[in-house]
């Protein structure tokens, strides 16, 4: 396999990697994330909407949704309305109708009502841009990674049942990579990344994978130039909705946390450091703190850490730090920390030797 095109699906950037293995090039971009660009078509329309696709990253396009509802007549399919919650009763109280598809149709020829298609793929978009590298748009592997709460059982936390999803994985095998799944492989719960699988189709390659983006964004940024070095490591990537917070030791994973940016200030960053590496973090607490939770499968000692490595959009949180903080960069590149260990997982599977690090 050469030809690889890996997409991280974030809050705020689509970023996007191409990587000619045979050939040791890269070519990169970092575009608006579709949920940005969906919830602007969104805006820009009036009056009654039909909403119909698939689940995708909620955040502004709910809001979007949620404010017309007050206004206008929205309407939505059941794929669809899981972008704003797996239970359409929910959806249904927040003044949206949810219909089964084949009721749909006659709202879709109503000149009353404008139509939104949902979807955190999209392949025209990715076409232009590849073209634009000077690439053909064919592939061995296509890698995409985003975030994916699973869909819980009734009455159970997604955050809880999220964490509760990883733990399992990982209990088989500790290393991020674990969490890469092929497209006839993804586990029933992760109803975004298979409609992500499934809208990927209509990209030309011969293998499609999705990872979620938490996972791909530990096991990316340990693949810094100075983290490869280290037996004992700390990464955090900081994005723009979510930061994670991993302990790996020789590839595999110690322990991990996670919480939404916007509720974590440095100091709090900083304690979760210490009891990150000390393992003693408690994945309840964190939950009612607002965050994703925690697994801890072993403690390293905070004071062993060979390296601490930020990556993200926004790890300028950590400047001022009282720890020395190292600023990573896999593959020469701070925002390509997703796609990197999507890169680095696919090729691990197929046997290939890992990426240099000083590509």
């Amino acid at each position: 396999m050469d030809k690889f095109l890996m997409l991280d699906i974030g809050a705020g950037t689509l970023d996007i990697l191409y990587y000619d293995a045979k050939r040791s090039l890269q070519y990169k971009a970092v575009v608006r994330s579709p949920v940005l660009t969906v919830a602007e078509r969104a805006a820009a329309t009036s009056g009654n909407l039909l909403v119909r696709g698939v689940e995708m990253g909620g955040g502004p396009i709910s809001e979007v949704l949620k404010e017309r509802s007050r206004k206008a007549h929205v309407v939505m399919t059941p794929s669809a309305s899981a972008t704003l919650h797996h239970d359409p009763d929910r959806v249904r109280a927040w003044g949206i109708d949810v219909l089964n598809d084949d009721n749909v149709e006659r709202y879709a020829s109503d000149p009353a009502f404008s139509t939104l298609t949902l979807g955190d793929l999209e392949p025209d978009r990715i076409e232009r841009i590849v073209h634009d590298f000077g690439v053909p748009f064919f592939f061995d592997a296509v890698g995409i990674c985003a975030q994916d709460h699973g869909v819980p059982p009734k009455g159970v936390s997604h955050l809880d049942f999220r964490n509760s999803l990883f733990k399992s994985r990982l209990d088989e095998s500790p290393f991020p990579g674990h969490l890469l799944f092929r497209a006839d492989e993804i586990p029933a719960p992760f109803n975004r990344l298979r409609s992500i699988a499934g809208s990927a189709e209509k990209i030309p390659a011969k293998e499609i994978y999705v990872m979620d983006s938490g996972m791909a964004a530990i096991l990316g940024a340990s693949l810094d130039p100075q983290a490869v070095l280290k037996k004992k490591i700390m990464v955090l990537d900081i994005a723009t909705s979510h930061t994670v917070g991993a302990t790996m030791e020789q590839g595999a994973l110690a322990g991990l946390f996670e919480y939404h940016t916007r509720d974590i200030t440095l100091e709090r960053l900083e304690q979760l450091m210490v009891d990150l590496g000390n393992g003693k973090l408690e994945h309840k607490r964190i939950l009612e703190e607002g965050g994703h939770g925690a697994y801890i499968r072993k403690a390293l000692g905070f004071q062993n850490v060979d390296i601490l490595v930020a990556t993200g959009p926004k790890r300028k949180l950590l400047q001022g730090s009282r720890f020395p903080v190292h600023p990573g960069a896999p593959l020469g590149d701070n925002m390509m920390t997703g796609t990197a260990g999507l890169l680095e997982a696919i090729r691990t599977r197929h046997g290939a030797s890992p990426i240099p690090a000083w590509l």
